[in-house]
């Protein structure tokens, strides 16, 4: 009845990889360009170690050690796609430092690449984060344009 007491709930998305994060719609790739799995961002990487964006658990892993998938605690989706790609190096320069399943806390490493070995194959290391279930959500805001820090720099910000 007094819905308009109720204040909306938001949760916040931290940068899985520090560097420099800009419009998911800049990508090389139509399927995130377009957010065709969802919207989010994208992070031209400058480290070469991953980090869990928030607290959750690892929900998939993939055997390419290319991308992996979390879902937060209070129940976002996020993908994380490093680089262009990338799955056709068959997880030659990744390693995981997690496995499936594995509940996770904010900047806890996930995932280390060779950045500057996989970038000297001309392969484009740009790292995307898309959340999956946005239309869960009422407003999914991406901070882009601004150089980030993995773990501690909110990137996405999500209102129930």
């Amino acid at each position: 009845m007094l819905n308009f007491f109720k204040k909306n709930k938001s949760y916040k998305i931290h940068a899985v990889v520090s560097g420099n994060s800009i419009n998911i719609e800049k990508v090389n790739d139509s399927m995130f360009s377009k957010k065709l799995m969802g919207d989010g961002i994208a992070i031209i990487p400058n480290s070469d170690v991953v980090v869990a964006p928030c607290d959750g658990k690892i929900n998939v892993l993939t055997e390419t050690k290319h991308a992996f998938g979390i879902v937060s605690d209070d129940g976002v989706e996020i993908l994380v796609h490093i680089g262009i790609d990338t799955v056709n190096l068959k997880g030659d320069g990744f390693k995981n430092e997690v496995s499936q399943g594995t509940i996770v806390k904010k900047g806890d490493p996930i995932i280390r690449f060779e950045r500057e070995r996989i970038a000297s194959q001309g392969i484009d290391c740009t790292t995307v984060m898309v959340v999956l279930n946005h239309t869960e959500f009422s407003k999914v805001s991406c901070m882009t344009e601004n150089d980030v820090v993995a773990g501690q720099d909110t990137v996405i910000e999500i209102m129930k």
